[in-house]
């Protein structure tokens, strides 16, 4: 197992390794156990999927901990994400008597982990919650950091709150019964971390392809892939807890990449979308000099060797329409992360006019 710690202005641990959905009891914060050893409820929210999987199970090690478990279990997919989901959820917690004083548990990937982290942002003011990611672009990405959001029809994460969990916990057994394509799209976040931050653990990703099915029960690598992802991502967030400035790198591909998925319908997942994503402000940060020339094939490359898409149907203009209700627009400006070379980008600030120019290469 390895813990990261996060530095925040709550700070919390991130706990990773195998079988550790059945050792909470060792890795809870005394303040959550404690309200659990009194009776308190615990509310675990879920998806379909995962309920089929792990609801059974979960809800049992929660109970041991002395909670009254509630279980409230949403659709698969974005839709969950939505205000519908949202003000039913509120009325189910409102229903049920739920206080200040008990706690969420969110079981699942980032739709999931979102709705849940919002919920206990919003409920009552504020209520504990612990984020218990199934998905390796959950674990890497979205459990952590304390972004919490739904959708409107508008956009993608355009209503929600920075609130921190009090603990993650990642039981990389969970890995194991997901589908090759949402495990690649795991990857796509994984990467972006090299990408964004350290050359080296691209070049050794880009070595030891993750999705091989002879490197996919490799608990050990994965272990400490997903170590290295959030000690990154704690190292950002520790510095720029409100994505003022810093934290914005972590949005490389992302821009690009919620326009894609908001036009496919969500049709397109968010991982691909974000590999897509990756490869547009890449090609276009190339041909216009600002990054290194090749990174654009060697990224190509790295994603295509990982089963990811690296091409996008929609052009410039319609590219640039879904950009424009993304939450980081300023005024008539917007906020792009362009790489300079594999392992370092930066923040490029430019007016919403010249996007489709630049998108256009």
């Amino acid at each position: 197992m390895k813990k990261v710690h996060i530095n925040t202005s709550r700070p919390y641990d991130v706990h990773i390794g195998p079988g550790l959905l059945k050792k909470m009891k060792d890795l809870l914060p005394e303040k959550t156990l404690a309200i659990g050893a009194a009776g308190g409820i615990g509310v675990l929210i879920t998806d379909e999927n995962v309920n089929a999987l792990y609801g059974h199970g979960v809800e049992k090690e929660i109970e041991e901990l002395g909670f009254q478990v509630l279980r409230f279990v949403v659709p698969s997919g974005e839709e969950a994400k939505s205000g519908e989901w949202y003000l039913k959820a509120l009325s189910f917690l409102a229903a049920n008597h739920v206080s200040r004083g008990d706690v969420i548990f969110a079981l699942g990937g980032g739709v999931v982990g979102d709705l849940s982290g919002f919920l206990a942002a919003t409920f009552l003011r504020g209520i504990d919650f612990v984020q218990l990611p199934t998905t390796l672009l959950s674990a890497v990405d979205s459990s952590v950091g304390g972004k919490t959001a739904i959708n409107l029809p508008e956009g993608k994460n355009l209503v929600g709150a920075f609130y921190q969990p009090v603990a993650v916990i990642m039981d990389t057994d969970t890995l194991d019964t997901l589908e090759p394509s949402v495990f690649a799209d795991g990857c796509a976040e994984v990467l972006k971390y090299g990408m964004i931050w350290d050359g080296t653990f691209y070049e050794e990703l880009k070595e030891y392809v993750l999705t091989k099915p002879e490197h996919r029960g490799d608990v050990e690598r994965m272990t400490s892939v997903i170590a290295r992802c959030v000690a990154i991502k704690a190292e950002v967030v520790s510095q720029d807890e409100k994505d003022k400035g810093l934290r914005n790198l972590l949005n490389f591909g992302h821009t690009i990449g919620h326009s894609i998925e908001k036009n496919s319908g969500f049709g397109i997942s968010h991982g691909s979308a974000v590999a897509m994503g990756m490869v547009v402000a890449t090609r276009a940060a190339e041909q216009a000099g600002i990054c290194q020339a090749g990174a654009t094939e060697n990224l190509v490359n790295t994603l295509q060797d990982y089963g990811l898409p690296v091409e996008t149907e929609y052009g410039a203009e319609v590219l640039k329409e879904g950009m424009l209700s993304d939450k980081k627009i300023e005024g008539a400006k917007i906020n792009l992360i362009l790489p300079r070379t594999i392992g370092e980008c930066y923040i490029h600030k430019m007016s919403t006019n010249e996007l489709g120019t630049f998108l256009l290469g």
